[in-house]
């Protein structure tokens, strides 16, 4: 119990700092990297803003997966993570791995057909999968709390 407790508290630490960097990244550095892109190569420019709307979405969907996080983490310290209200946050973070997988296979497609070099392409691929692998996993979690829920709500009407 006593490493449950350091460890939700030492993912609590981290989840802020994580929140930081993505709203400093989604605020600063994405329109501000985008915005010199369109200054240093012009012919490029007018992926400014899809780029940025794009990323901002990405980093959007890591935000609510993160304030997800917190709200299990909450759960689990007052040893209520096998209930129905688990399983919302845990959808929440299905759908934000879903949308953020359907806009990153769209921007695979898109540049697939585009590009002259493969690298882009298959680093997209790369990144289309692993997403995909953790939506997928994320799914099978969340049938197992399900499965633990049902289990624990029998027990304790038998008790």
């Amino acid at each position: 119990m006593l490493v449950t407790r350091w460890a939700v508290a030492a993912l609590r630490v981290f989840l802020v700092v994580l929140f930081g960097i993505l709203v400093v990244f989604q605020t600063l550095s994405l329109p501000g990297q985008f915005a010199h892109m369109a200054q240093e190569s012009p012919e490029q420019a007018y992926l400014r803003w899809p780029l940025t709307a794009v990323t901002v979405f990405w980093v959007l969907c890591v935000q609510v997966v993160v304030v997800c996080t917190w709200k299990l983490l909450t759960l689990v310290k007052n040893d209520r993570i096998f209930s129905p209200a688990a399983l919302v946050w845990v959808d929440v973070i299905v759908w934000a791995v879903a949308a953020a997988w359907v806009v990153l296979v769209a921007v695979f497609l898109y540049v697939g057909f585009r590009a002259d070099d493969p690298g882009v392409p298959f680093l997209l691929l790369l990144l289309s999968t692993g997403v995909a692998v953790l939506g997928l996993l994320m799914v099978v979690l969340r049938a197992l709390l399900r499965q633990a829920t049902t289990l624990r709500t029998d027990m304790e009407a038998v008790i």
